[in-house]
């Protein structure tokens, strides 16, 4: 019997336009992997970045309604974490031909119309005596949670799992992984290194002659400030300019998520549904299975372990770097304001994005040259770690800071784009030794740390500004606050980078990657003959779905890789070639002790 969730609404979406069975840097990688979710994502990392600046400087909740400044973020992550249950047992659930995750980035598009309503539209404002009322905290409240518990893991969660569902092949998905964590790159880079150079189009300043005027070379009154120093903002103004803003962002949101279901296409999804019983699809395998599984495994509890210290670390710098750069860094006149802030912060995003890039380009090279994702992400750490000491040395000389944020940045690279490709190995790993994938509550659990990091950050950083007295005017005397921000902003994501180092000591699981796809094949092999069906080989289905032309250039492809080992073999020592022949067969024998501890059958190489 179908599955319940399986064949109405899903199977009636328009089809995806890739069609070949293996994967191309363009269109699907291009298009599908960093134009769309690079749009999508856009709205997320503006909020990331910017929601709690505008609750504090426009909204100026944390004068009038400080418990809830401080204590929405972190009490929200219960409803995240409810919210990612919920979008992880709807993959596990739904059956259909245009696959079980990229029809929810169709599902998440009018839930973040819905939240992003609540959050910038019809939160009232009181417009007689400029001051929020308690509305405010309503919509807010709504708003944020279902962006935060509904709309993001609704698309991030199947977002994130498009690189494990994409295919079977371990380069093309290392390609596919490095692209899709570069849209992180590409909606961060655009939220925090070309919008800070705009922030007085949304934080827009008191033009009315309260204060002291600020002018520049030429006498121009650029602003005002109040007795501290810190700048006066016309909260009304703000307010409607982010009004306006924030529509534009429904668009891109919606156009993004389009572009991404129409270029990208589930493999590996449609390769389970045709090898299960009888041609059905197989049900979900219930949370309480899928959990036995991954408790078990070592290697995905150090893989989520590192996801949890990897993005604490990235948001605990991203939600602070405003905050930050406005507290350390005094304009020419010796005043500390959200604008020169704001300048510093891009142009410090805007240098650190370089190695970030650089990156991309190198992380899977990398990879390939240490033989190992895991050492690769293991090495990025301890670059990471040194680059956090240099800026503690002296956090308020942008320069030192500068170089800090560089070597950090090129630190986190491998993290960044290959741990994606290496939780796509666990998952095989886990097919080959239980006969199951773990991907929706994996991708839960994964989903829930994505989305629910920016509300845990945002409330230690909310807790320290609490507890330092922020108030945006009175930024040129708060010697307190410029003593925490380094420690949040710089010492927060290098404690994480050490404990990443300590982890991935023990991250292995790459190791038994051959005798994991061996597995598969010979598992998948096995049910067809059960069940008196024909067994189509990859290559076999390249040939019927695309053609001969691209079956050969599969061939070689293989064909390439095996005389590259047979020549690496060849130049082996004798006492190498057994050291390794015998590291092989410790490794199947660790390999099927797995799978009896499984219940299943041993495989032979």
């Amino acid at each position: 019997m179908k599955n319940a969730v399986s064949g109405s609404f899903f199977d009636k979406l328009p089809p995806s336009l890739i069609k070949k069975n293996n994967v191309t840097l363009i269109p699907e990688g291009a298009i599908g992997y960093l134009l769309g979710p690079t749009l999508a994502l856009l709205a997320n990392s503006v909020l990331s970045n910017y929601f709690n600046k505008y609750m504090s400087d426009v909204l100026h909740i944390n004068n009038w309604a400080s418990a809830f400044f401080t204590w929405l973020p972190v009490i929200s992550v219960i409803f995240v974490v409810l919210g990612n249950i919920l979008v992880g047992r709807l993959m596990d659930k739904i059956r259909s031909k245009n696959g079980k995750a990229r029809p929810l980035l169709l599902v998440s598009v009018p839930i973040s119309l819905l939240a992003l309503l609540f959050l910038f539209v019809f939160s009232p404002y009181n417009a007689d005596n400029t001051q929020w009322h308690t509305g405010a905290l309503i919509c807010i409240a709504i708003g944020y949670n279902l962006w935060f518990a509904f709309a993001y893991p609704m698309y991030y969660t199947p977002h994130a799992a498009l690189v494990s569902l994409s295919t079977r092949n371990g380069k093309d998905r290392g390609l596919l992984a490095t692209i899709s964590n570069a849209t992180m790159l590409a909606a961060m880079g655009l939220s925090s290194m070309i919008l800070p150079f705009f922030l007085n189009l949304l934080f827009v300043y008191d033009m009315s002659g309260k204060g002291t005027a600020v002018t520049n070379s030429a006498g121009v009154i650029q602003y005002y400030v109040d007795e501290s120093g810190a700048a006066i903002y016309d909260a009304q103004a703000s307010y409607a300019h982010w009004k306006i803003f924030v529509i534009a962002l429904i668009i891109i949101t919606f156009i993004g998520a389009l572009i991404e279901y129409f270029f990208t296409r589930e493999r590996v999804t449609e390769e389970t549904m045709s090898s299960g019983a009888s041609g059905e699809e197989k049900k979900a395998l219930p949370l309480k299975a899928q959990a036995k599984i991954c408790l078990h495994d070592k290697f995905w509890i150090i893989m989520m372990v590192f996801f949890f210290l990897y993005q604490f670390g990235g948001m605990i710098k991203n939600v602070s770097q405003n905050y930050f750069c406005t507290a350390m860094f005094a304009d020419a006149l010796g005043n500390y304001t959200v604008a020169y802030g704001g300048e510093m912060q891009g142009l410090l995003a805007i240098i650190g994005a370089i190695p970030t890039a650089i990156g991309m380009v190198i992380a899977l090279p990398l990879a390939n040259a240490l033989g190992s994702k895991a050492k690769a992400i293991l090495c990025g750490a301890v670059v990471a770690v040194i680059g956090g000491a240099i800026g503690m040395f002296a956090p308020d000389n942008f320069v030192i800071v500068t170089v800090s944020f560089i070597v950090k940045a090129l630190g986190s690279t491998p993290a960044m784009y290959l741990s994606l490709a290496l939780l796509a190995d666990i998952f095989d790993h886990q097919e080959a030794v239980h006969g199951v994938r773990t991907d929706g509550l994996s991708m839960t659990i994964y989903g829930a740390i994505m989305a629910g990091m920016t509300g845990l950050t945002t409330g230690v950083l909310n807790m320290v500004l609490s507890g330092v007295h922020y108030d945006v005017s009175t930024l040129q005397t708060n010697d307190a606050l410029r003593a925490a921000m380094p420690w949040v902003f710089i010492g927060g994501e290098t404690i994480c980078y050490l404990g990443i180092f300590l982890i991935f000591l023990f991250m292995g699981v790459e190791k038994f990657s051959k005798i994991d796809h061996h597995a598969i094949v010979a598992d998948q092999k096995a049910a067809a003959a059960a069940e008196g069906r024909e067994y189509i080989s990859a290559e076999e289905k390249i040939r019927r779905e695309e053609g001969e032309e691209a079956y050969q250039a599969e061939l070689k492809k293989q064909s390439d890789a095996a005389q590259k080992e047979q020549a690496r073999i060849a130049r082996l020592s004798d006492a190498r070639r057994q050291a390794e022949a015998e590291a092989e067969a410790k490794l199947l024998e660790s390999f099927n002790a797995l799978r009896k501890a499984a219940g299943r059958s041993a495989v032979e190489l």
